[in-house]
């Protein structure tokens, strides 16, 4: 059996600030951005890696939610604790310097992690928590 991970998905609360951010702050390439009824699906992915998909998607979408079970996943996602993704990268000094300079929300400094990692975090534009570690 072959399997890998094609896409996985990130809620956003602003497709045009997720767009930006995913962008022009990550500099990914936009790969789909997909309209229906006042809401969207962005596609975004690392140059280069065109198997490797993020969608931002809009989190009140999901078929049988209440509206308190949307209102819970709005306030999850603006205290950034409702979901994330771990990123790699050959330069975790400069890969944080550069995203930090391009206005991203710091969440941490680049480190030394108790379990054998170097890592930084940061959060988009949704809270959304974006953990880098450098890769081995």
């Amino acid at each position: 059996m072959d399997l890998k991970i094609n896409a996985s998905f990130l809620p956003h609360s602003d497709p045009d600030e997720s767009l930006a951010f995913y962008r022009d702050v990550l500099g990914w390439e936009v790969r789909n951005d997909v309209g229906y009824e006042g809401m969207r699906w962005i596609t975004v992915g690392p140059v280069g890696q065109p198997d490797t998909n993020i969608v931002l998607h809009p989190p009140g979408a999901t078929p049988g939610l209440t509206d308190d079970e949307r209102r819970m996943l709005i306030e999850l996602m603006a205290k950034g604790t409702y979901f994330g993704v771990n990123l790699a990268t050959t330069d975790v000094g400069d890969t944080f310097d550069t995203i930090q300079a391009r206005g991203a929300e710091v969440i941490q400094e680049p480190m030394d992690q108790p379990y054998g990692v170097r890592d930084c975090a940061f959060r988009d534009p949704a809270g959304n928590e974006l953990r880098i570690q450098q890769a081995s």
